[in-house]
C-alpha cells in the first residue's frame, strides 16, 4: 500500500508530527551541521535532533534534520547518494579536453584518503563517484557537477583531480540533493523561523508544511 505522505502531514496532530518527521535545512555558509540541528532543536523544544549527512561550515545545501523519534532512521538515510554543484579553481592552463579527459578517470570506484583535518580515520577508502561534469567555465574557474557515494570528500576530489594538472582546488559547494531530499523542497533558516514563531501563536499552517513525516 503507498502511503499518502501529504495526508499524513495534513492529518496528523502536529505534536505528532514532531515526534517522528525530518526538515529538509538549506545550511547557510558559517554555522556547522551541528550548530543547526542543535538551533532546530531548541526552537522547536525538541528532546533531540540529528542531521543526515555532515556539512563542512563553508559548504551551503541541503541538510535533513531529523526530529525526535525519526533520528532512528539516521542510518537508513544518511548513507545515501549525494549530489553537489561546486566550483573547482585550476591552478594552471588547461583545455577543456585534457580536464573532461581527467576528470571521466574519476568516474566509477576510486580509493580515497580523507584530508587531514576529517574527524574520521585517515585509511585508503573505497567510494563511487556516480557522474563527475562540467556545467560551465570561466578560464581556470570550473562550475562542476557531482553524484558521488555518501561519505565522498568532494574537497579532496578536486585536489586529486588537481595532481595530474598542474593543481587544482574547490572554492565553492553546494549540495543539492542527499538521498530522497532535494534543493526545491529545502528551507532557509529565516523562513524555519518564521514558521516556529507562528506556531507559537497558534497558527501551524507554515510548520505543517516543511516537517517531512518519518513515514517517508
Amino acid at each position: 500500500m503507498k502511503i499518502n505522505i501529504e495526508q499524513i502531514r495534513q492529518e496528523k496532530p502536529i505534536k505528532e508530527l514532531l515526534e517522528f518527521s525530518i526538515i529538509n535545512i538549506d545550511k547557510p555558509t558559517g554555522p556547522t551541521s551541528f550548530t543547526v540541528s542543535q538551533f532546530v532543536k531548541n526552537a522547536l523544544g525538541l528532546r533531540k535532533t540529528s542531521h543526515l549527512g555532515t556539512l563542512d561550515p563553508m559548504v551551503t545545501g541541503v541538510l535533513p534534520v531529523a526530529l525526535n523519534r525519526a533520528c532512528r532512521l539516521n542510518d537508513y538515510l544518511m548513507h545515501r547518494d549525494k549530489t553537489y554543484v561546486g566550483i573547482m579553481r585550476l591552478h594552471g592552463e588547461i583545455d577543456d579536453k585534457t580536464l573532461k579527459e581527467e576528470m571521466n578517470r574519476f568516474i566509477g570506484k576510486i580509493s580515497q584518503l580523507p584530508p587531514v583535518r576529517s574527524r574520521v580515520k585517515r585509511a585508503f577508502r573505497e567510494r563511487e563517484i556516480k557522474k563527475f561534469e562540467i556545467l560551465e567555465r570561466d578560464g581556470k574557474d570550473v562550475l562542476f557537477l557531482a553524484e558521488v557515494q555518501a561519505g565522498t570528500y568532494i574537497r579532496k576530489l578536486c585536489d586529486d583531480i588537481g595532481k595530474n594538472l598542474g593543481g587544482a582546488h574547490m572554492l565553492e559547494l553546494r549540495r543539492i540533493k542527499a538521498g530522497l531530499f532535494e534543493e526545491k523542497s529545502s528551507i532557509n533558516l529565516y523562513d524555519f523561523e518564521s514558521a516556529v514563531e507562528e506556531y507559537k501563536k497558534g497558527n501551524e499552517q507554515k510548520l505543517r508544511a516543511i516537517l517531512i513525516p518519518g513515514e517517508i
